[in-house]
Order: C-alpha cells, then structure tokens, then sequence
C-alpha cells in the first residue's frame, strides 16, 4: 500500500470523525442557542475563511460564476441553508443519534431519486443493502416498539432530518452539472448564497420575534461549540476531506463515510450515555448494509476496466 494512499486515507477517515462528532455537539449546544442562528453564524464565518482560501489558491477570479449565478445559488440555498438548518431544527426535537443514522441514508436516497428521475434501477444487490439500511434506521428511531419508542415530537424532528437530507442530495447531483470549475471554487461559490439564505431566514425569525440575538453570555457558554462547528465540521473536515478523496478516490471515500454513526455513538457513549442494544444493532445494520453496498459497487468498478 503506498504512502499517499495511506496518508489519503486517515485524512478522509479523520473527517468523518469530525463530523459524526459534530452531530451530538450541536445537539448539546441547542439547550442554548437556536438552531437558525447556529446554523447562519457557522456558515458566514466558514464562507468568509473559506473564500480567502479559494483566492489563495486559485486567484480573485475564481470568485466569478461565469453564467452558473442561478444554479449555483438554487444549490448553495437548498444545500447550505435549507439542509442544514432542517437537520439542526429535526435535531433540536429529536437526538443526534436518530439524526445520524438517518443522514447515513443519504446514498439511499440519491439511489431512488436517480431511479425515479433518469430510470437507473439499482441492481438487486443494493435494493436489498437499502432494505436492510431502512429497518437499521427503524429499529433505532422506534427503539424497536412496534408503538413508536418516539414521541410525536420526535418522529416529527425525524422527518425534518430526513428533508434534510434530501436536500442534501439535491446539491450533490446538482453540483455534478457544473463543468469547468474546482472542488474548492464550487464549495465557495454555492456556500456563499447558501450563507446568505441563512442569514435571511434568521434575520426574519427575529424581526418575527420567533428567536432572538443571543446575549454575550449565551455565546460565551456555547463559544467551544460553535468554535467546533464552524472550524472543525466545516472547515477541517472539508479540508481534510478534499485533501483524501484526491488520494483514495471518491468510491473509497464513500465506504469511509458510511461510519458517521459509530462516531456519533461513540461520543454519546464516552460522554456517559447507554444505548438500548436495540437501538445498536439498528446502527450496525445500518452501517453494515452501506458498507456492503459500496463494497459491492467498488467490486463492480475494477471488474469492469478488467473485463474492458
């Protein structure tokens, strides 16, 4: 095994560490910040630094949208407003290890829409790791009661995680439609209108009265929190995460980041939290059937230049 490979490969390992973590640490944060104002300040900051990165690398040009203004605002909303702030807001009335394992179904959900909007069915094999993914998900949403171990409140934060994720999936098969332009300049270009929407939302839930500008000692109690959120979940990861996928390969990247969920599970438990073992084998299915599928699709990759 080569050293850029192996080097590749903590990296992206490394950034799905960060952001399973950063699931629980927003939850804990929103005893006292709301969700929209978290949401709108980790992402003005985390714009701001990152587009000084992309001059950095790339030149003030790189900052222009030469024609993809529309598409790449569509995006950077759905995917960097609305995504994040459903997920924040589900998670607020629900735990951070429903909403996890619930984002991890994000390829299940980019394998329906594609079925349903270009006809490519998947191929029985991860028709059936999905099935399996889905009753994962049950089992840990319920708690495995066939009475819903959830409250009301919660399934409701549940289905908002799951809108989330499927705008999500919105912005990574749109941003597929972009031609010509680095990961870097489509990370920048389509968060900043994202930062934007963001900022909007939560400037009119104030002017509302629905939420209110935090007092200096909220932000002082929460100020690791955001610090996290904003420099660890999107900054680093995203660095750490761009800096393997060049290495692995997105198909070997894929496979890593599937293990959002034990990285979640493991935070709650060395914070002092017991799972029911119901709600552990749910995430184990849930692990097991995404990491056999890509397995799976992987297979399928080098069989066919082999066959060629």
């Amino acid at each position: 095994m080569k050293h850029p490979f192996v080097v590749g490969l903590a990296a992206a390992l490394f950034a799905v560490i960060l952001w399973g973590i950063q699931l629980p640490i927003a939850k804990d944060a929103f005893a006292i910040l709301d969700p929209f104002f978290l949401t709108a300040s980790r992402y003005v900051i985390a714009t701001l630094c990152l587009g000084v990165v992309l001059v950095w690398r790339e030149g003030v040009a790189a900052l222009r949208y030469d024609g993809w203004l529309c598409h790449a605002s569509a995006l950077g909303t759905v995917g960097m407003c609305a995504s994040p702030m459903l997920v924040f807001l589900g998670m607020s009335m629900s735990r951070a290890e429903h909403a996890v394992v619930i984002v991890a179904m994000q390829p299940a959900i980019t394998a329906f829409v594609l079925w349903a909007t270009q006809r490519r069915r998947p191929a029985a094999v991860t028709l059936g790791c999905l099935v399996v993914a889905f009753v994962g998900v049950v089992l840990v949403v319920t708690k495995g009661s066939p009475t819903l171990g959830a409250s009301p409140r919660e399934l409701f934060g549940d289905f908002l995680v799951l809108c989330g994720a499927a705008c999500w999936v919105y912005y990574t098969i749109g941003t597929v439609r972009i031609r010509g332009w680095s990961t870097w300049r489509i990370t920048v270009l389509t968060m900043a209108p994202g930062a934007v929407a963001c900022s909007v939302v939560n400037a009119a839930l104030m002017l509302h009265g629905t939420t209110h500008w935090p007092t200096p000692a909220a932000l002082a109690a929460v100020a690791v929190e955001i610090a996290y959120l904003t420099f660890g979940g999107v900054l680093t990861a995203m660095l750490a995460w761009n800096f393997g996928v060049r290495r692995i390969g997105a198909l070997n990247a894929s496979l890593l980041i599937n293990f959002m969920p034990v990285a979640t599970f493991g935070y709650r438990v060395v914070q002092g939290q017991r799972f029911l073992p119901i709600e552990i084998t749910g995430a184990l299915l849930v692990v097991a059937a995404l990491v056999a599928n890509n397995l799976y699709l992987r297979a399928l990759s080098l069989r066919a230049p082999a066959a060629a």
